[in-house]
């Protein structure tokens, strides 16, 4: 999602020498990246762009009505899907759908055996600050293919669009970690992590892999801890890879 999903706060931990989900490079600056922190012995350099300027809107860096959207794979249909990516994408670690074989993948999420109005009132309850720039809606869906296939799933639809968005307070990552917060304290027993390999990763769970490590995960099932305790976690890890970047950004307002 390199390009698209562009923004100053990376939402994710971080950790040595690891590049978070929502990173706020382009691929050319991704690549300033790539060639400092693994100090490759390479010839590089950027041609920047004319005229680009990621913190415009209402595109942040897409070029609304200018510029074509090509799937850069099959469950990435349009721009919404980008923007939710950074935290949906938690969803391939778990048993709940990530929207694969319906029309909106990663866009929205659910089960069958979920209650949808009732997280998104405890999600509220609990971090309301974390909902803010998009809005979320109950929603009904059935995949053609993947997890569920053929069975009815009630979920939640992340709405990115239009009015809803707003580029500098969605945050993705801690949405979709409030999503599973929610869930955890609705259904304690519930199976929610992926018990099996993940990216030819036969020895972690899924939503470790993910995450690059343990944290989130057990933040969320355990219970008594809040969303200050998942804060204090990724704080530091955020303003590490804002450092991190300061001096390879190419395009500043």
């Amino acid at each position: 999602m390199t390009g698209v999903q562009t923004c100053a706060i990376p939402i994710c931990f971080v950790g040595a020498g690891a590049m978070p989900m929502r990173h706020g490079l382009t691929l050319g600056e991704m690549g300033l990246w790539f060639v400092r922190s693994l100090q490759l012995d390479v010839d590089y350099q950027v041609i920047a762009m004319r005229g680009w300027l990621p913190e415009a809107a209402p595109g942040h860096g897409w070029p609304l009505g200018e510029r074509s959207w090509i799937n850069p794979s099959p469950n990435a249909p349009n721009l919404s899907m980008a923007r939710c990516y950074a935290g949906t994408v938690m969803l391939e670690g778990t048993t709940l759908s990530e929207g694969r074989g319906t029309t909106r993948p990663l866009e929205l999420f659910g089960a069958p055996d979920i209650a949808p109005r009732q997280i998104m009132a405890k999600m509220r309850q609990i971090a309301p600050e974390w909902l803010q720039g998009c809005a979320l809606r109950e929603c009904w869906f059935e995949p053609t293919f993947h997890k569920h296939a053929g069975k009815l799933c009630a979920g939640l639809q992340i709405h990115v669009e239009d009015a809803h968005y707003a580029h500098d307070s969605f945050k993705p990552w801690r949405l979709q970690a409030l999503a599973f917060k929610a869930l955890r304290l609705l259904q304690p027993d519930y199976s929610l992590w992926r018990d099996f390999a993940y990216e030819y990763e036969h020895d972690r769970l899924a939503i470790d892999l993910i995450n690059g490590g343990e944290g989130l995960r057990h933040w969320v099932d355990d219970a008594e801890a809040s969303p200050s305790d998942l804060d204090a976690l990724a704080k530091s890890d955020e303003a590490a890879w804002l450092e991190q970047c300061e001096a390879l950004l190419l395009y500043r307002a």
